[in-house]
C-alpha cells in the first residue's frame, strides 16, 4: 500500500523507517516547507496514496484533516492539541464517506496503561481516604501541555466515578519520549502507575497499525477501539 506522511519530524522519520515492515511503501513526505499554506495537499500529490499519517503541529493539523477528507485520503492522526474541533473534522471526514483513526497516544502499552488507570479509579472512588495526583513529562519541543495522553486519562479517571480532585502537573525538559505516571495516596499507603516510553518506535508502530486497519474502511475511530476491538 501506498503511504503518505503529513509532517515529517522526528515522528514522520521513525515511521518512514518502519513503514516496509507493515506492508507500506512512502510515496509522498510533506513537511513545513513544502506544506506550510497546506499547497502540498493537492488531488496530484495524492493520486494514488492509500493512506496518509499526520503528524504536524497543532496548529496546522485541523486544516491538515479536513482537506485530507476533502480528497478522499483515509487518515491516522497522531498529532494532539485539536480535539476542541474534533466535530468540525468528524464532519469532513463523513461527508465525504472516508475514514479516520485518532488517538492522543498510539502506544499500545500507554492504551493498556489507560485501561489498568480507569479501573484504579473505578475501586478507589468509594475510598475517600485516596487522594490522587496526574503526572507527566515530555521532551522540552513538545508544544501542548498537559499532553493530551494526560487529559485522556485523567478524563477516564473521571468517567470511572472518581469525583475528588486529581492534582495534574506537567514538565517539559531534554528529549525525554514521555512519562506518564498516576498516584492514589492514603495515611496508610500509596499506589502509583507508572508508564515509561524508551523511545518513539511504540508510537510509529501503533500509527501503522492505525494505517494498515483503516486503509479500505470508512468511518470515526479511536485508536483504543481498534487494540481492543475482539473484546
Amino acid at each position: 500500500m501506498n503511504l503518505a506522511i503529513v509532517g515529517y519530524g522526528r515522528m514522520g522519520r521513525m515511521i518512514e523507517q518502519l513503514a516496509p515492515d507493515f506492508g507500506f511503501d512512502v510515496k509522498l513526505k510533506l513537511d513545513i516547507a513544502d506544506n506550510e499554506n497546506f499547497e502540498g495537499l493537492t488531488a496530484e500529490n495524492f493520486d494514488g496514496i492509500d493512506v496518509a499519517i499526520e503528524f504536524s503541529v497543532p496548529d496546522a493539523v485541523v486544516e491538515n484533516l479536513v482537506k485530507l477528507a476533502g480528497l478522499g485520503v483515509n487518515t491516522v492522526v497522531g498529532t494532539t492539541g485539536w480535539t476542541g474541533d474534533m466535530d468540525r473534522v468528524r464532519a469532513a471526514v463523513e461527508e465525504r464517506g472516508t475514514g479516520l483513526v485518532w488517538a492522543p497516544n498510539f502506544s499500545v502499552g500507554v492504551n493498556v496503561f489507560s485501561r489498568l488507570v480507569a479501573e484504579a479509579a473505578r475501586l478507589l472512588a468509594a475510598q475517600p481516604e485516596y487522594g490522587a495526583w496526574a503526572w507527566e513529562i515530555h521532551h522540552d519541543a513538545k508544544v501542548d501541555a498537559p499532553s493530551g495522553t494526560m487529559i485522556k486519562l485523567v478524563n477516564q479517571m473521571r468517567e470511572a466515578g472518581y469525583g475528588r480532585k486529581i492534582d495534574v502537573a506537567s514538565n517539559r525538559a531534554g528529549k525525554i519520549p514521555g512519562t506518564h505516571e498516576i498516584g492514589f495516596d492514603s495515611p496508610a499507603d500509596t499506589i502509583k502507575l507508572r508508564h515509561e516510553a524508551r523511545s518513539r518506535i511504540g508510537f510509529a508502530s501503533g500509527a501503522l497499525t492505525a494505517a494498515r486497519w483503516i486503509a479500505k474502511k470508512k468511518g470515526f475511530y479511536e485508536f483504543s477501539e481498534i487494540l481492543f476491538e475482539s473484546q
